[in-house]
């Protein structure tokens, strides 16, 4: 999996136009002052949080990153967003923009379905601490930007759903044109299922026909460099999303029969179950880091049947309870555990 995410040299063009002080950013950020200079720019997690808190602070404006993720110039957008806006439909454009965003961060857009609505999250996979809120405002007004420019509407979620407390909620919804869930067990937008199916009236075939192929050649070359053990635990994360995969499932997504992927984990010399627990193990680290997840909220993401069961197998992992290791990673910070005294001690 990739480790770093690849920071575009155009945000530094971006940020002034917004009159945002690179030179006060990157002192904010703990960044060297040549950081936009390079000819390729990759940060870890923490200093892509690091970048992204910082530019929120020294802008000072609570709408920075629904301004940054509102791009209007289709020559700043990525290849991905490209071929994202010559799809043939929001379903289709959805779909690359999940696929091509493995070619450049350790980062997942999960887009899940239930009854008539569809959700759509981002994910960061190494993360140890919560996301920045101007980092989620970015990305998902820019999930909406596309949809809008590609349908040529001003198509409208059902809702916003995030995990912070109640801010800006007139500025949000403005922005969004849906009402905001606070306190969510999720950052996402909340669409109709059957704005998926809207055509796009920027779809260009001939267009797409150049970019899709040279991104697929990218995806697989990155894809074949991983080993199945890797490429069945990116799966594995990307399903856990309150239920249990079983080895078919994974098989089927990585276009593999069952017993062809049973057999080359066996020649890993690992199973298909130690991979779901490091699965869920990694993933439990990532969600503990978010103060506003409920235990058994968190329980439901990793697909355990109830918060006990998690409970012992967290334990068993880390030796301690997951609010006692949630309050280790946050030194003098008061994280309330509203479950944590009705859920049984493991022995």
């Amino acid at each position: 999996m990739i480790t770093r995410f690849r920071v575009s040299g155009l945000l530094a063009r971006k940020l002034e136009e917004h009159n945002v002080s690179l030179a006060a950013v990157l002192r904010h950020a703990g960044l060297p002052m040549g950081f936009f200079h390079q000819e390729k720019i990759l940060v870890t997690t923490e200093e892509l949080f690091a970048l992204w808190r910082a530019i929120a602070e020294i802008s000072g404006d609570p709408a920075i990153g629904l301004k940054l993720g509102t791009e209007q110039r289709i020559e700043h957008y990525s290849p991905a967003a490209i071929a994202a806006l010559y799809s043939q439909s929001f379903r289709d454009a959805l779909q690359r923009m999940a696929r091509y965003k493995q070619l450049t961060c350790p980062e997942e857009i999960r887009i899940t379905r239930d009854d008539n609505e569809c959700a759509v999250e981002f994910h960061w996979l190494l993360a140890r601490e919560a996301e920045p809120s101007v980092l989620i405002d970015l990305c998902l007004s820019w999930i909406l930007a596309i949809g809008r420019r590609g349908t040529g509407t001003a198509m409208t979620p059902l809702r916003l759903e995030l995990t912070r407390p109640p801010a800006n909620r007139e500025l949000l919804e403005t922005h969004f044109a849906c009402r905001t869930r606070f306190k969510a067990s999720r950052n996402a937008l909340i669409f109709r299922v059957r704005d998926l199916d809207r055509p796009f009236v920027t779809h260009n075939a001939d267009l797409l026909s150049l970019i899709a192929p040279q991104l697929e050649a990218e995806l697989n070359d990155r894809q074949s460099q991983q080993t199945v053990t890797d490429q069945v635990k990116t799966v594995l994360k990307r399903l856990l999303a309150g239920h249990r995969p079983s080895i078919q499932d994974v098989a089927r997504q990585l276009n593999l029969s069952s017993r062809t992927l049973q057999r080359r984990l066996t020649d890993c010399g690992v199973s298909f179950q130690q991979l779901l627990e490091e699965a869920r193990r990694e993933l439990a680290r990532h969600y503990l880091s978010q103060s506003s997840l409920e235990l058994n909220e968190t329980a439901y993401l990793l697909g355990y049947e109830d918060a006990n069961s998690f409970f012992r197998a967290f334990h068993l992992w880390e030796g301690t309870t997951p609010g006692q290791w949630r309050s280790s990673q946050r030194p003098g910070s008061a994280v309330m555990i509203r479950l944590e005294s009705s859920i049984t001690q493991p022995n």
